[in-house]
């Protein structure tokens, strides 16, 4: 669910609008979020959906944006001669839009930063036309011992195509909100 702006549009969270009194308002207001740190699970798996069919326009759009002129991504005629037959989706592109399925359902709102990955890895290649579907396991939690309010996740993502294969795997840790920061906001 999302929140309404004063002209009934769909909207951003809380903390980025300022709260207003509608008085045509009835029931309560649910603002879309991601976890605050004690929702976090150790252990619990998320399915995040939908799930994102990588197009050729995706791929070229940010292949080029990011200046990867590798042929790879980019050179059909190419791309044919190669040992997949065909160009690749480019697993950078991958890796973001693994991160990005999962933002609405754990990080939305709730996130300080992204501190880093410290695995990833791409075993099955992903193609134009393939569907990434994907999933978050907990694995590891902790307070800050620096930043009173905060505290660090440790995610897995897994990223499958639409035949079940998984094709990417990233292993991050985040910094995330405790309860008490929303109270404070």
């Amino acid at each position: 669910m999302t929140e309404q702006n004063a002209a009934g549009a769909p909207g951003a969270s809380a903390a980025a609008q300022p709260a207003t009194a509608d008085a045509q308002q009835e029931g309560p207001v649910i603002t879309q979020r991601g976890l605050w740190f004690e929702e976090f699970e150790v252990g619990v798996t998320y399915r995040h959906a939908p799930g994102r069919t990588m197009t050729e326009a995706d791929n070229t759009w940010f292949t080029a944006v990011t200046m990867n002129t590798q042929a790879l991504h980019l050179d059909a005629h190419f791309a044919e001669s190669e040992p997949f037959g065909e160009r690749l989706v480019n697993s950078m592109f991958t890796l973001a839009t693994l991160v990005g399925l999962s933002v609405s359902q754990l990080t939305q709102g709730t996130i300080v930063g992204n501190l880093g990955f410290s695995e990833v890895a791409f075993p099955t290649p992903v193609f134009h036309g393939d569907t990434l579907y994907a999933e978050t396991r907990i694995l590891d939690k902790r307070r800050s011992r620096s930043r009173p309010g905060e505290g660090i996740i440790s995610l897995e993502h897994i990223g499958r195509n639409q035949n079940g294969d998984v094709v990417a795997r990233a292993v991050r840790k985040t910094m995330v909100f405790t309860q008490d920061h929303a109270k404070d906001a």
